[in-house]
């Protein structure tokens, strides 16, 4: 059991059946009552991101995520299939849970896959960036290249995005997996 005045941002814990990531927390203090203890909190099963409020002193059940390597193998309909690199299990996750996730992943990446009690499958951990090639661009314009001009591109895995007039159809770009922009050449 965990107090709640001990949570963090990061930690993970249970509550009313749920599972939650704390994103942020507020403790309020004043004279006469108890503290109140706000926190920020994503359900790791449904994503959806609630703020919650507990009483200071109160406790909630500690959460152990695990973090396993997987390996994306290929595309299944309405579902991919992973692969554990140390045990070889696969398991299919659908593409409805990993409609984000789907903009960055290739075959044969590996990524971090989270797990509760080593059965039930929270979602997927995508690295900060990847590496994705340029499949179709715009072509630059000569003079459009006084001020930070951009253009449309789409990469290998069909995300749209915005790069710099001198990135080229078959480059290999760097793109933020949290917004989904150009970040830099690979």
């Amino acid at each position: 059991m965990i107090l709640v005045n001990d949570l963090r941002p990061g930690t993970t814990f249970e509550y009313e059946n749920n599972i939650y990531s704390v994103i942020d927390i507020a403790h309020n203090k004043t004279a006469m009552r108890q503290m109140i203890v706000k926190v920020k909190v994503k359900n790791l099963r449904s994503g959806t991101i609630v703020e919650l409020n507990f009483t200071g002193g109160d406790k909630v059940e500690q959460a152990h995520i695990d973090k396993r390597p997987m390996q994306y193998l290929y595309d299944e309909g309405d579902n991919l299939v992973f692969m554990d690199n140390e045990t070889f299990d696969q398991i299919e996750l659908s593409k409805e849970s990993l409609k984000w996730e789907l903009n960055f992943l290739k075959p044969n990446d590996t990524i971090s896959i989270q797990m509760y009690d080593g059965s039930e499958v929270l979602g997927v951990i995508l690295p900060d960036k990847v590496e994705l090639a340029i499949v179709e661009t715009e072509p630059a314009v000569k003079g459009d290249t006084a001020t930070n001009a951009q253009k449309n591109a789409i990469t290998e895995t069909g995300l749209e995005i915005r790069v710099p007039m001198f990135i080229n159809q078959d480059e290999i770009v760097l793109v933020s997996t949290s917004d989904g922009k150009y970040s830099g050449r690979a």
